[in-house]
């Protein structure tokens, strides 16, 4: 007779979860911070050479500065500071996946990688744009 309780708690535990994960999806300050920290670790999984160190500190610098940004847009106090901040973001998405292509080039084994953050970088690309463009 327990297994009926059991079973529509574990379907609402399985809902809950889909839920926060549709939600997380559409959180930009989580995205954003999660772009910038792959981007850390796949940093620290290359290599360092004289290729590769320029690169590395070029993207981990966009990338992490796209989730700060997003964080300073959040906190304005006007209509204009907030599109000057969502402007940056764009940039610096726009940046991140100009160093993540770099980067996808010079380390043959790390490719996969760098494309699926390129990708998150292009959507948030995208959600940016998209935003500075319904504030015009």
């Amino acid at each position: 007779m327990s297994e009926p309780a059991t079973k529509p708690t574990q379907e609402r535990s399985c809902i809950k979860q889909r839920a926060q994960t549709a939600a997380t999806k559409f959180d930009l300050e989580e995205r954003t911070a999660r772009l910038g920290e792959s981007v850390i670790a796949l940093a620290r999984s290359l290599k360092c050479d004289a290729v590769n160190e320029p690169l590395i500190s070029q993207v981990v610098r966009s990338a992490t500065s796209v989730g700060a940004n997003y964080a300073e847009a959040n906190g304005t106090q006007t209509r204009k500071d907030f599109k000057h901040r969502i402007g940056i973001c764009l940039r610096e998405c726009k940046e991140t996946q100009h160093w993540l292509r770099m980067l996808a080039q010079a380390n043959e084994t790390s490719r996969q990688q760098c494309r699926s953050l390129w990708q998150e970088a292009h959507e948030l690309t995208l959600i940016f744009g998209a935003i500075v463009r319904s504030m015009k």
